[in-house]
C-alpha cells in the first residue's frame, strides 16, 4: 500500500472526504493506510490532505477535516466535487454517539454529496465495550440516512489496520461505478 505515481494519464483521480468527530480515528487510520506503519498523531487542527494509491487505476485524494466542533461547521466546504465520503465513528464513545449521528446527517444533506458513496468506518473494534458495525448502523441510522447512494459499514481498529483496506476497497468499487456511470452520462450528451 502507499503512494504509486499518479503521473499516469490512465489513473483517475478520486476527492475523498474524511470525517468524523474529533478522536474518532481519523488521521490514525489515514497514516495507518498511508505508510503502512504506526505513527503518533495529535488532533487535527484544520485539515490533512494525502493521495493513496492502493489499486493502479485509481488514485485518491484524501481529505481528513478535523472534527473538533469548531471544525464541524466548515466540513460543508469540502464536500464540493467530493467523490466519496468515508465516515468514521469512535464504537466505544456511546456518549458522542448522538452528536455523531446528528453531524453525520448534516452532512448528508449538502447538495454537493448528493448520491455521494458513503463508507462508515466502525473504528477501535478493539477495544472493550466497543458496539459492533451492525450496532452503528442501527444506531446511526444508515439504512434511512443513506438510501439514495451506495453505503457500506466496516467494522475497523486503526492501530491494527484491521479493516481499512476492506473498507477503503469497498469505497473504491463505488466510486469507480459512480464515475463509470456519470461518464457514460457526459458521452451520451457530448454526442447529442
Amino acid at each position: 500500500m502507499g503512494l504509486l505515481s499518479s503521473k499516469n494519464p490512465k489513473v483517475k483521480q478520486a476527492q475523498i472526504l474524511l470525517l468524523g468527530l474529533d478522536s474518532a480515528g481519523k488521521s490514525t487510520l489515514l497514516y495507518k493506510l498511508k505508510l503502512a506503519e504506526d505513527i503518533t498523531t495529535i488532533p487535527t487542527i484544520g485539515f490533512n490532505v494525502e493521495m493513496i494509491e492502493l489499486e493502479r487505476s485509481l488514485s485518491l485524494t484524501v481529505w481528513d477535516v478535523g472534527g473538533q466542533e469548531k471544525m464541524r461547521t466548515v466540513w460543508d466546504n469540502y464536500c464540493e466535487n467530493a467523490d466519496g465520503l468515508v465516515y468514521v465513528v469512535d464504537s466505544t464513545d456511546q456518549q458522542r454517539l448522538e452528536d455523531s449521528r446528528r453531524e453525520f446527517e448534516h452532512i448528508l444533506k449538502n447538495e454537493h454529496i448528493k448520491n455521494v458513496p458513503v463508507v462508515l468506518l466502525a473504528n477501535k473494534q478493539d477495544m472493550p465495550g466497543a458496539l459492533t458495525a451492525k450496532d452503528i448502523t442501527r444506531m446511526l441510522r444508515v439504512k434511512k440516512l443513506c438510501s439514495d447512494r451506495d453505503w457500506y459499514v466496516q467494522p475497523c481498529c486503526a492501530i491494527t489496520g484491521d479493516g481499512l483496506a476492506e473498507g477503503f476497497r469497498k469505497l473504491i468499487d463505488f466510486v469507480k461505478c459512480r464515475m463509470k456511470s456519470r461518464g457514460d452520462t457526459l458521452a451520451f450528451f457530448k454526442q447529442n
